[in-house]
């Protein structure tokens, strides 16, 4: 049976027909649906974890405890799970262990372009990469029983080409694979040093064997066509290649780490000339040049973004593509929060206020953007609440922070100075250039935000931090968080509560407010940033897309009130609009929200009034 199928869902596809049974991961684009396809499948079980670090630890009790089961995560969450990534790789894992890392060149949804090619030999673990739909179902086959037979985990590289391109996929039965007993072994399972010393030395020795594995692995295939030219290539780089240099050569590996050294040395021996393609950066290269091999890669492709065919092309052929004309007058289109967005109305009351604002991964990112401009940095998930302490402890100090004299005496005050930074004379009364605010998500606030908020107590804080709370992970699609009261099957399940958390760590000024009652957070903001101990604001409202009932009336604009100051505009609300000179409401785009009202001088706007029904 033929079925048209993402990488994603061919991916979870695959990992049921070979008798996974049990998938945990944290939401992430592009990799997100992998998860929520797997969870669909009978015989199985599937949670959505408040980060990387605890999907990956959940999936190593699974597969200790005998199972077949699947981490799942985008590039960066690997980063957030390397902690107990690097050990599993001494400890091995009984049952098996996949680990889908999904990295996005180009950054499509993502704060950086890092090549998880690298963690596998860092951490010398297995890594396969499909080139389509098919592979990709194909691939966690032989991963699984690659973990297996090797008491390894594995990783399977997506990048988001394939993650989302649709392919054919042939459909089989699910295999009925049993469960592992688990037998007790302190000495393999337990990392105290002595133990891991020699758990070392398993994983070289894993490793020779997985060399010789890389040279026979059915995935990676030649294809002899001109011996002028050979490509060794991976991935949707394949398929670029395919589609640019159909002339060439190609060998196609889909084992990445270990790199089959003899085979890569066996095809250019038989071509002239040898290149790699690859996207980000020289994996493949420096592993086929430090073996001794000529080869051309990186230095005629960039390093930076997605390949095409059409580069490459332009970059080994020196031919120009023929170019469809670009559409003239079309404007651009930036990306701005949605009509009756809960993070609208905070981010403009930031943005008036020029607080400083740290912030975090989530929608409310496009704050960073015009017309806000309100956000001064994105790092990574948690980033929002820690930085803002960093800040707080330089901003908020009396005096100026650490300094010497010559003599290399510290200055009274100083930044190094120990115990409680702050007095009610050192907050109060602060510039608004001088009061700091870290912004997270509820979602980011249980993924890394907690101890973020713990470590501000402890260190004797005075930070003050929004939490953008909408009970939904919404920025890659909608999927339950611990503040939302579902699990990822939709059903219930219990909910955390975000206040009684931060209270639970020390916080004693918590509070809640409308995100649609501006004089209501304002009135917040300006006394909690104010105040010379850590305090929370929880900026509660709901995502349109999963409370549709929340759309109110619309609103409409008074022109004979209206002076077109265009101070409603500030909101950056995409149903505001110029028409014929006069400022205008669509109504299809309005959902009520009344943040626009709020914020005009001269009461030009107001809700429409419901028709009576006859």
């Amino acid at each position: 049976m033929l079925e048209l199928m993402s990488g994603n869902e061919a991916i979870a596809r695959g990992a049921w027909e070979c008798g996974a049974t049990f998938g945990a991961g944290y939401p992430g684009t592009p990799s997100t649906e992998i998860l929520e396809a797997f969870a669909q499948y009978k015989g199985v079980y599937a949670e959505w974890s408040p980060n990387e670090k605890v999907g990956l630890e959940v999936a190593i009790g699974a597969a200790f405890a005998g199972a077949r089961a699947m981490a799942v995560m985008k590039h960066v969450g690997v980063n957030v799970a390397a902690d107990p990534l690097f050990t599993v790789s001494y400890t091995g894992t009984n049952g098996a262990l996949v680990i889908i890392t999904a990295d996005d060149p180009s950054l499509h949804s993502s704060q950086n372009e890092q090549d998880n090619r690298n963690y596998a030999k860092f951490a010398k673990i297995p890594m396969l990469e499909p080139a389509d739909s098919q592979e990709a179902k194909d691939l966690v086959l032989s991963a699984f029983e690659m973990s297996e037979r090797y008491d390894t985990p594995v990783f399977l590289r997506m990048t988001t080409r394939i993650c989302h391109s649709m392919g054919v996929v042939a459909l089989g039965p699910r295999r009925a694979v049993p469960r592992r007993p688990y037998v007790k072994n302190a000495n393999k399972n337990a990392m105290v040093p002595s133990h891991a010393y020699e758990r070392h030395f398993a994983l070289e020795r894993r490793q020779t064997l997985l060399e010789a594995e890389s040279e026979t692995f059915a995935g990676n295939r030649i294809e002899m066509r001109s011996l002028q030219v050979g490509v060794v290539t991976s991935g949707i780089s394949y398929q670029n290649v395919r589609e640019a240099l159909p002339e060439f050569s190609t060998l196609k590996i889909a084992m990445t780490y270990p790199l089959p050294h003899q085979l890569i040395r066996n095809f250019a021996s038989q071509v002239n000339k040898l290149y790699v393609v690859e996207e980000n950066r020289p994996f493949l290269e420096e592993e086929i040049l430090a073996t001794g091999i000529a080869v051309e890669g990186k230095q005629q492709l960039l390093r930076v973004g997605e390949l095409s065919a059409s580069a490459l092309r332009r970059r080994i052929l020196h031919r120009d593509s023929a170019q469809q004309p670009a559409v003239e007058g079309l404007p651009k289109r930036a990306p701005q929060f949605c009509p009756g967005c809960l993070h609208r109305g905070i981010f403009f009351l930031l943005a008036k206020r020029k607080y400083i604002v740290t912030g975090d991964i989530g929608c409310y990112g496009l704050a960073a953007l015009p017309p806000y401009n309100a956000m001064d940095s994105l790092i990574c998930m948690g980033a929002g609440l820690t930085m803002a302490h960093g800040f707080d402890k330089v901003v908020t100090r009396s005096g100026n922070p650490t300094t010497e004299d010559t003599e290399g005496n510290k200055s009274p005050g100083s930044a190094t100075t120990t115990g409680p930074l702050s007095s009610a004379s050192s907050v109060v009364g602060k510039p608004p250039a001088e009061r700091v605010v870290g912004v997270v998500g509820d979602s980011t606030f249980f993924h890394s935000g907690l101890t973020g908020v713990a470590n501000t107590v402890f260190n004797r804080g005075v930070s003050t931090f929004l939490i953008l709370d909408n009970r939904i992970t919404a920025m890659t699609g909608h999927q339950p968080d611990p503040a939302t009261g579902l699990a990822i099957d939709r059903k219930p399940a219990p909910r955390i509560d975000i206040e009684a958390a931060c209270r639970a760590l020390g916080v004693r000024r918590v509070f809640r407010v409308n995100a649609f009652d501006l004089p209501g957070m304002d009135k917040l903001l300006e006394a909690e940033t104010a105040t010379a101990e850590p305090s929370v604001i929880i900026v509660e409202g709901p995502c349109i897309f999963t409370d549709r009932d929340s759309r109110q009336p619309t609103f409409l604009v008074d022109q004979a009130r209206c002076v077109k100051c265009r101070g409603c505009f500030r909101l950056g609300c995409p149903a505001i609009t110029i028409e014929d000179g006069e400022v205008r409401i669509i109504a299809d785009l309005c959902w009520g929200c009344g943040l626009c009202a709020q914020v005009c001088p001269k009461k030009a706007i107001s809700q429409a009034q419901p028709e009576a029904k006859p």
